[in-house]
């Protein structure tokens, strides 16, 4: 753990080097969901947002699986409060804690809930008058598990099986275990590329836990954001490997649902359910009902269910959370930071996350998130 850490360091202060290049600013173009000073094309809800005394810039980085989320809310908040600027750098969850922890973001997006080092550190660093970090649930979403297999537009497989895809143990699309789960595809004699991320990921940790969890006697690493398992391709993000599987035949990875597009599908699970289940946000949100708070105070961190039995319970989901501090959040930037979490987790700002690909946070939890919003200082 120590020189995952030491290794996520090294990531966050690389990242936030390029930060210029890669952020998404309040002053850029549409496709980067930015603010266009207030034009006739502005958001019609934008009026509805809050800007209480927010201003300046707001510096955050973390996971690029709610980039597209982020982008979305960017674009809507910035209609509205056009005295401040969000630069949210798509760093991977690890590198993005690790920015918070060190002082140099106001929040962190990550898919991962923090681990007990790292809430103790931020009580000596990024947390300032007895505060710490604490996790807060903002985006709920389906892990697609994209493909690219010429010929096949409807795929089946269960966990043992991906498991072994991505332990190198099954290593062409027309092996036994893949047939016996799709009898009516045409598999090609095609060799299977599987592409996990180089950086550290919560998309990895989370897809990790579900391997371990619904395939224990064939996946034997433990979960991590960094990638364990021996073999296959690497690229860094979620834009990363989704780029890589939509340009190679034979090629398979597991991201975001929003990011599974450009030529690919999306596998169908083969769960305790009598159907394989779809990867919808829909799915998704009747796998994340399942889930339980297990953080102590404020903390809001959750315990998934990765083994649903459930009909139409897509397993593989992960929940990015917004890392800030209960307490001792810089002065300078708190009224941006409330003002911004208050938007996102409004009804308004959760009902952007469907139309950008992902789920809403159940009602009962997303109303314990702005109760502890509403707190912070």
């Amino acid at each position: 753990m120590k020189l995952q850490r030491k290794n996520r360091r090294a990531l966050a202060l690389g990242a936030l080097a390029v930060s210029g290049a890669l952020a998404l600013t309040a002053c850029g173009s549409d496709d980067t969901g930015s603010n266009n000073g207030g034009d006739a094309s502005a958001p019609a809800n934008a009026a509805k947002i809050d800007c209480g005394d927010a201003s300046g810039q707001l510096q955050a980085s973390g996971s690029s699986a709610q980039k597209n989320a982020i982008d979305a809310w960017v674009k809507q908040y910035t209609a509205a409060c056009k005295s401040v600027q969000i630069n949210y750098n798509p760093t991977g969850s690890g590198a993005g804690v690790t920015a918070f922890l060190q002082g140099q973001t106001a929040f962190a997006g990550s898919d991962s809930a923090l681990e007990a080092e790292e809430v103790t550190e931020s009580k000596k660093t990024a947390c300032t008058g007895g505060g710490q970090a604490i996790d807060l649930p903002m985006v709920v979403g389906p892990i697609g598990v994209g493909y690219n297999v010429p010929g096949v537009d409807n795929l089946v497989l269960d966990a043992p099986t991906l498991a072994k895809i991505f332990d190198s143990k099954i290593t062409n699309w027309n092996d036994a275990a893949i047939k016996k789960l799709n009898p009516d595809a045409k598999l090609p004699d095609l060799k299977i590329q599987a592409f996990h991320r180089s950086d550290e990921s919560g998309t990895t940790d989370n897809f990790t836990k579900y391997l371990g969890a619904a395939a224990p006697n064939d996946w034997k690493y433990e979960h991590s954001k960094s990638w364990e398992a021996k073999g296959g391709q690497s690229a860094s993000g979620s834009s990363g490997v989704a780029q890589q599987v939509s340009q190679t035949s034979g090629a398979i990875s597991y991201m975001e649902l929003s990011y599974v597009k450009g030529g690919m599908k999306a596998v169908k699970i083969k769960t305790g359910a009598a159907e394989p289940v779809e990867a919808t946000t829909e799915n998704a949100t009747k796998s994340i009902t399942e889930a339980k708070v297990v953080g102590t105070g404020k903390d809001l961190a959750l315990e998934l269910n990765y083994t649903p039995k459930a009909e139409g319970a897509y397993p593989i989901t992960l929940v990015t959370y917004e890392i800030v501090c209960d307490k001792g959040n810089k002065a300078e930037t708190l009224p941006a930071v409330k003002s911004f979490l208050s938007y996102i987790a409004s009804e308004d700002g959760q009902g952007v996350l469907t139309d950008a690909g992902y789920a809403p946070v159940p009602d009962e939890l997303i109303t314990k998130v702005r109760s502890t919003i509403s707190a912070l200082s």
